[in-house]
Formats: structure tokens, sequence, C-alpha cells
């Protein structure tokens, strides 16, 4: 297939970048790594009139520690550097795991963690782990910048909180605590494909009790999802009582809704989710825990 005929754009600034969106507005897509677009644009499922590439905005491509123990993420960062990068292994080692399962390396070499956002897609792994970490989206537009709760910014699938005329800036990950145990299980048919469903888990333990727990879920909803049930039972609680797994897990699963599709079934979704769920709790549990036989 071939795309239909746009204008294209290459600005040198933020602010002409989001000037650009504002003047052909609604009727421009930005491209960055363009792994998700450029196929869509391919195959007309999209048409836009100006394609505004961001390529040039250098000032967009960092990955800085914070003094809270987190990390500020600029959107033209690859998918590569967050798999590779030391600085991630060590404060969110679940963002390396889940980096490996994106695709092929060429994607990942390729792909922004800004692009990824943005496109919202409900099998991806960058805005299920932006949930699970309470990331904070800044985005810049010719009104000036804001800051959208990842909770917020996915709306459905491959739809978000961004005006026509923002675009994703940084990405601000806060630190974790010390000690705070972690899992991530994803399935898919064969390795690069789109996952059918993934599980990823935060786990902090103090006097021998889960104080702090977050799970997240994707390719089981059109949006990637927190499940603050299952997150509630487990506080106060251990997670080696299989009474207690049991009970997050059914939280986490039960009322899970996917949508039917090619690769997978509602149904076989569900048992996929719970079938993560238990293998994510164990780990982060063993984690949070390690001197736990």
């Amino acid at each position: 297939m071939k795309p239909a005929p746009f204008d294209y754009a290459c600005p040198d600034s933020v602010d002409e970048a989001v000037a650009l969106l504002a003047e052909h507005l609604g009727n421009a897509k930005v491209i960055a790594g363009g792994q998700s677009l450029m196929p869509m644009i391919n195959f007309r499922v999209v048409k836009p009139a100006l394609l505004v590439d961001i390529g040039r905005l250098l000032e967009l491509d960092f990955l800085r520690a914070t003094a809270d123990g987190g990390v500020c993420i600029g959107a033209l960062t690859r998918h590569r550097v967050l798999e590779t990068s030391p600085l991630i292994a060590e404060r969110f080692p679940v963002v390396s795991e889940a980096m490996r399962h994106v695709a092929h390396v060429a994607i990942r070499n390729r792909g922004t963690i800004g692009g990824s956002l943005s496109h919202a897609d409900p099998a991806a792994e960058l805005p299920m782990l932006a949930l699970l970490l309470d990331a904070d989206i800044t985005t810049h537009s010719p009104r000036g910048e804001r800051t959208i709760a990842a909770a917020d910014f996915f709306v459905g699938a491959l739809t978000n909180a961004l005006a026509d005329d923002e675009l994703v800036v940084r990405v601000d990950l806060p630190g974790l605590r010390p000690g705070t145990g972690w899992a991530f299980e994803e399935f898919a048919r064969r390795a690069g494909d789109y996952a059918i469903a993934a599980v990823a888990m935060l786990l902090h333990v103090g006097d021998g009790v889960i104080d702090d727990a977050r799970i997240a879920m994707m390719g089981v909803g059109d949006a990637p999802l927190r499940r603050h049930a299952a997150e509630s039972i487990l506080m106060g609680q251990r997670l080696d009582d299989d009474a207690v797994m049991k009970a997050a897990i059914a939280a986490a699963c039960d009322d899970l809704r996917p949508n039917q599709d090619l690769q997978a079934s509602p149904e076989y979704r569900r048992h996929l989710a719970a079938m993560l769920c238990e293998r994510v709790f164990a780990d982060a549990w063993q984690r949070a825990n390690p001197e736990t036989p």
C-alpha cells in the first residue's frame, strides 16, 4: 500500500512543532520513530494532511536521574535505551524486563517512549508501565506546558487525552521505595508479537506484611488497566497465604471484559491473565522478601 498524499515539515524547536499542529489543527500527525504511524499511513487508516517530524528535537532525547530516586525521560528516548540503561535497571528493573518484550530489536532501536504513550495501544508495554509506576506525562502546546497523570492519559484503544495541538515532551517516573519487589510476565504467540495478555506488579513489604501493592494489566481491555480492588485486598497481608493469593487474583481478573479478536477469546484472555497473575504475585513477593524460602 501507498500513503495518501501529505505535506511534510521537520521543525527545529518544540514551539515550532506545536505551532504547526495548531495551524493544521486536527489534520496533522507527529512522527518520531514512526513504528506505529507509518504502517497506519501506508494502509490509509489515517490520512494526515501534514506530517510533523520531530526527529531534530534532540532536546527531547534524554534520560536523567531525579533527586527522589526516580527518572525523567525525554519523549524521543528510544525503547532500546530504556532496555539497556544501567540507571533504569537500578531504579526500575521492571521497565528493563518489559522492554525486552517490545517487538524486535530493530523496532526498539527506532520506537520512542513519547510515540508509544501517544499511540495508546492497549497491547503495548509502555502505557501499562506508565500506569504501574504512576507516571506524570508532560505535554507542550501553544498554551504552554501541562502535566497529565498516566491514570488520566489513556482514554481508550488508540485514544489519549492529548489535544490536537499538544506534544508529549517528557515522562517523569517517581522513585520507588527501597526493597520494592517487582515482576512482569507477558504471553504472546511468538517472540515479538503483540501480547495476548501481560501483568506487572510492584510490592513493598514492611513488618512482614504488604504495605504497598500495584498491579497493572494490558491486552485485556480497551486501555491498560490498574487493578485497584486487588491492590486493596493485598494491603496488610502476606502473599504466601494461598487464600489471600486467590482472593487477589479473583479481584484482578473476574471482572475483566476483553474483546473477542483473531488471537483469543475473552474467556481465554481472562484465564491467561489469572495464570500470569499467579506467577507475577509469587515473583514480586519473593523479590520483596529475598530471604524468605
